[in-house]
């Protein structure tokens, strides 16, 4: 296959887009499918001689499709939401057909002067202080990492890099255990160490399930007082299991009074801060050192995007960057390379998606969405406590909330029920020691109708269980 070739192909890949998302309500959400199932109808041996392009693309259409969890699915309410906007998925393809490899200024100027650039754009949008910067890592993952990192460098006088850890001191971070798994990675692969990371209780009936303040500060204490190094306090905005938000303002405040650096994940929750009446949830985040929060989680970036703010790069910069001489810009010693805020030196396009999807939607245009799934969720919850034996276990916070279905094993049968019916997908999570249904509401293109098939498929499928 050529360049010649290539033109008719992506227009014969086009032409199967449109047609795969006008018809995504017609497919069930998830494939019903097996471990090794789709395997067994692709198993051969690597090919010896080229294949025709026809060949492979008809085996994709007819395979790949069924065999895959439909992640643009207007009824996938599971997890969150990978969402695309079309511009966004438009800007994916003009950045693969380039290919670049941005990983300094000179390998892509545009690429990199666009990502100052929309980073400013969603900091403005989101309210946020005009002295926060940033940078686009592929997931929060990568970016807490980052984040967790730091705090370990800025403990040890930056002497982690070079010196390792032993006999270093032992560092303690502290989370609410409302946060993420990818906090948990962080501490592990930073070598702070699993039993190094101070899982906060949270305030008993608070109506987000906020880290206690008044505890963090005692396990503080008692870290000092044991003769522990405490690095740094990782908060959250929006969790994953239940959508908790830590009270910011009052933990950034016993955080400051301990000279501590504050990490801010609002993964999915961030998105929703382009709307002002939902900021209430993280009041104080002016205060951080680092917030991340995803566009491809609930603003409609595609898939992978993850956006860092930092209020002062320097120290990230000093723990993950690298300047050897082959990766230095003749000339231009202060450009900003981004490859030095973060874990991979490889970086993608990313911030052309953001200026593709900003541009064509608008701020209006999302926060129009945003706001329509917060209502929506809402409305579905409402609907759902209706259902006879049905509990909403932890009511809307935006548009994510989790209910129950009798006991744990009703509930977990009716999850199964629910996700081999293939209206709707569903996933679960454990709150106060039970087993719940989580509903995330964010598709691009989901409407109220796609919204309000939750509680029917529900009441369908609990008439007899």
């Amino acid at each position: 296959m050529d360049y010649s070739e290539l033109a008719e192909w992506q227009k014969r890949a086009a032409d199967w887009a449109r047609d795969y998302h006008a018809g995504l309500r017609d497919r069930p959400v998830r494939p019903d499918l097996a471990p090794g199932d789709f395997l067994a109808k692709i198993e051969a041996p690597v090919p010896e001689a080229p294949e025709p392009i026809e060949a492979i693309f008809d085996d994709f259409t007819r395979l790949v499709p069924d065999a895959m969890t439909h992640w643009q699915h207007p009824r996938f309410f599971a997890y969150f939401p990978a969402n695309a906007a079309p511009a966004s998925m438009l800007a994916e393809q003009l950045a693969n057909a380039m290919s670049a490899q941005a990983m300094l200024w000179q390998t892509a100027p545009a690429a990199n002067e666009m990502e100052d650039l929309v980073i400013r754009w969603l900091r403005d949008a989101m309210g946020l202080p005009s002295d926060f910067t940033g940078t686009i890592h592929d997931s929060a993952t990568t970016a807490t990492f980052s984040a967790v990192t730091t705090m370990r460098e800025l403990a040890l006088g930056h002497e982690g890099i070079t010196k390792g850890l032993s006999g270093a001191p032992t560092l303690r971070i502290y989370a609410s255990a409302q946060t993420h798994s990818s906090v948990d990675k962080a501490v592990r692969l930073s070598g702070i160490g699993q039993d190094n990371l101070v899982k906060v209780p949270t305030i008993p009936h608070h109506p987000t399930w906020s880290m206690d303040p008044t505890a963090l500060d005692a396990m503080i204490r008692a870290d000092l007082k044991a003769g522990m190094k405490p690095a740094g306090v990782v908060l959250c905005v929006g969790g994953t299991s239940i959508g908790a938000c830590d009270d910011i303002a009052a933990c950034i405040d016993v955080a400051r009074s301990h000279g501590l650096t504050v990490h801010v994940d609002a993964a999915w929750a961030g998105s929703a801060m382009i709307c002002e009446e939902f900021r209430t949830l993280w009041k104080g985040v002016e205060a951080a050192d680092s917030i991340i929060f995803n566009p491809h989680k609930w603003l409609g970036a595609q898939f992978d995007c993850a956006v860092q703010f930092l209020r002062d790069p320097a120290p990230q910069i000093g723990a993950m960057g690298l300047r050897p001489e082959y990766l230095k810009t003749q000339g231009a010693d202060e450009v900003v390379n981004y490859n030095e805020w973060t874990l991979p030196l490889g970086r993608r396009f990313r911030a052309l998606k953001l200026w593709f999807l900003l541009r064509s939607e608008g701020l209006t245009g999302l926060r129009a969405r945003i706001r329509n799934h917060v209502a929506w969720a809402a409305e579905a919850a409402e609907e759902i406590a209706a259902l006879p034996g049905t509990d909403i276990t932890t009511p809307p916070i935006l548009s994510l909330f989790s209910f129950r279905f009798k006991d744990d094993a009703k509930t977990a049968e009716l999850l199964e029920r629910v996700n081999r019916d293939g209206r709707i997908y569903l996933t679960q999570t454990n709150h106060a020691g039970q087993f719940v249904i989580r509903v995330a509401v964010g598709q691009f293109a989901c409407t109220r109708e796609d919204v309000m098939m939750i509680p029917d498929v529900l009441k369908d499928l609990t008439r007899d269980l």
